[in-house]
This record gives C-alpha cells, sequence and structure tokens, in this order.
C-alpha cells in the first residue's frame, strides 16, 4: 500500500500531502495559502500576467512577485 508523500509548503512552511504553484512567484503552496492568494486583489492582474508570458513562449516565466501583504 502506498503512503502519502508530505511535503512542506514554501510560504507558511507547514507539512502538507497537496501542493500546487503560486500565480505569484515559483513557490509551492499547500491549499490555506492557495486559497489566500486567490482572495488577493492582485490574483487576476498575476494570472492575466502569467498568461501573456506562456503566449509569448515564455514557459519559464517567474511570476510578478509575492505581494508585501500577502
Amino acid at each position: 500500500m502506498y503512503g502519502l508523500e508530505f511535503k512542506k509548503c514554501d510560504r507558511c512552511g507547514e507539512h502538507t500531502s497537496i501542493t500546487t504553484g503560486s500565480w505569484f512567484n515559483q513557490q509551492m503552496i499547500c491549499r490555506p495559502c492557495d486559497q489566500k492568494e486567490r482572495a488577493h486583489h492582485m490574483f487576476e492582474t498575476a494570472k492575466r500576467a502569467e498568461r501573456e508570458a506562456v503566449l509569448q513562449g515564455d514557459y519559464n516565466f517567474p511570476g510578478i512577485g509575492k505581494p508585501h501583504d500577502l
């Protein structure tokens, strides 16, 4: 039987079995951090910037940077 692999959230440091990439930077974050990120007023701006970079061929876009208030 397979065991869960726990990782550490790059943002808050909590151990989690699920991470996702941040839209703001290259951190791998847990669900609670992802939810906070999605509620941030700059979230849509970060998504648009990522989309624009990919459309221009930049598949390693580092993001717009994590806002200080996140």
